[in-house]
């Protein structure tokens, strides 16, 4: 792995298990300092004695406005970082759509305003990462119901829209910040808890391109507001692109979560 930024600490979002914690202990090994997360104490002791090498572990529910806001200090006690992974996320699937003690939708809240949420309390990095899925391809942006309020309800609809969504999260950040390099990453189908037993990739595959995209001085990673899958570049949904768009989840997301995204 051509990664010459040796010694670069990094924070790893849902990192208790999964490709979280392949990616977490991929840098570990690696001599890096990393942080990781888990969504309670129990998890994060969990997370502790998976990743022995890692420099601290921090706790923090995402389906929790104040929990959020409570990890996002939490973490910026336990940095600075040079490099923040939003790997956390939750899938979809469910038969009927359930809200959170904010009243929000869990899948939205959960995978895109948490995220957004942390890009916007925590210093700003020199690099981001945001985990996002082949299904946004297949994903919608309704600004006007983010969160499935007028529409029927359809869990696997709702998980795509929310990947899709992080792309343009990733993108929107990266038109924002100009000084930090933010992109999205597709890991795959990967054999995990939310991937199932059937799935096509093993966890080091699910990790790789995280892990190069945090440590690589290689040109190609050296980029912003890209898509990638095993290091190739991709074209994302055409939705993500478009600027109407990013502008419009950052204000829906400031408004739900009472937070701006600081200007670059």
């Amino acid at each position: 792995m051509d990664d010459k930024g040796a010694g670069i600490s990094v924070f790893v979002t849902g990192s208790a298990d999964g490709i979280g914690r392949e990616t977490a202990a991929t840098l570990a090994a690696a001599g890096h300092r990393v942080v990781l997360h888990a969504r309670n104490t129990v998890r994060a002791e969990e997370a502790r004695a998976a990743v022995p090498r890692a420099a601290g572990v921090v706790a923090g529910d995402l389906a929790s406005l104040a929990g959020t806001r409570e990890l996002a200090e939490a973490a910026a006690a336990a940095g600075p970082f040079d490099v923040v992974i939003h790997n956390a996320g939750v899938g979809g699937g469910a038969a009927w759509r359930s809200v959170t003690e904010d009243k929000l939708e869990r899948i939205f809240q959960t995978n895109v305003l948490a995220p957004y949420l942390l890009t916007a309390l925590m210093p700003r990095p020199r690099r981001l990462v945001y985990l996002t899925s082949g299904l946004e391809a297949e994903g919608t942006v309704d600004l006007g119901d983010l969160q499935y309020e007028r529409r029927p309800w359809d869990g696997m609809r709702a998980y795509s829209d929310s990947k899709l969504l992080d792309v343009v999260l990733a993108f929107a950040v990266a038109r924002r910040w100009p000084g930090t390099l933010s992109n999205a990453v597709d890991p795959g189908w990967i054999r995990t808890r939310m991937g199932g037993p059937n799935a096509t990739g093993a966890l080091p595959e699910g990790a790789e391109t995280q892990v190069w995209l945090a440590t690589s001085e290689d040109p190609a990673a050296r980029v912003t507001g890209r898509y990638f899958k095993r290091r190739q570049e991709l074209r994302a949904n055409p939705a993500a692109y478009d600027h109407g768009v990013q502008d419009g989840l950052l204000a829906a997301c400031a408004e739900l979560a009472g937070a701006e995204l600081p200007a670059g």
